[in-house]
């Protein structure tokens, strides 16, 4: 069963980017436009990862997404990822989110940051395959 992984992104053409990398690598991929009102429409995709946009619209919606997803128990252990544009708003944040060992990926990015922080997150083989590698 491959892994499914979620992302979240107000730009089309990100997540159209984000699935082609991602199923090219073999992932199972949902895309979403607009930040999940109820955490549980989450919980109901059953995802390994989440990679969330910090900015969705004009407002900060991710964070607050981000914040839903680990107060509600099904899905506080889901491992989040961010990839966001907002340097200056995430560089306020970035120790308290490497200590809850969020990953955070700037846009704009390369393919292989992306990977290795789909890699990091994610328990077993991969991390085999990304420790071989370096």
């Amino acid at each position: 069963m491959s892994t499914h992984i979620v992302v979240i992104n107000d730009d089309e053409s990100i997540l159209d980017l984000f699935r082609m990398i991602l199923e090219g690598e073999g992932y199972k991929v949902s895309t979403s436009v607009e930040a999940m009102e109820n955490v549980e429409d989450v919980e109901r995709l059953k995802p390994d990862v989440v990679i969330l946009d910090l900015k969705l619209g004009q407002q900060e919606e991710g964070w607050v997404m981000m914040q839903k997803l680990r107060m509600y128990p099904p899905t506080r252990f889901i491992p989040l990822i961010l990839c966001t544009a907002a340097l200056n708003e995430v560089r306020q944040q970035e120790d308290t989110l490497q200590d809850k060992g969020i990953p955070v990926v700037y846009k704009p990015f390369d393919i292989d940051e992306i990977l290795k922080a789909v890699s990091s997150v994610l328990p077993g083989p991969d991390k085999k395959k990304t420790a071989e590698k370096k």
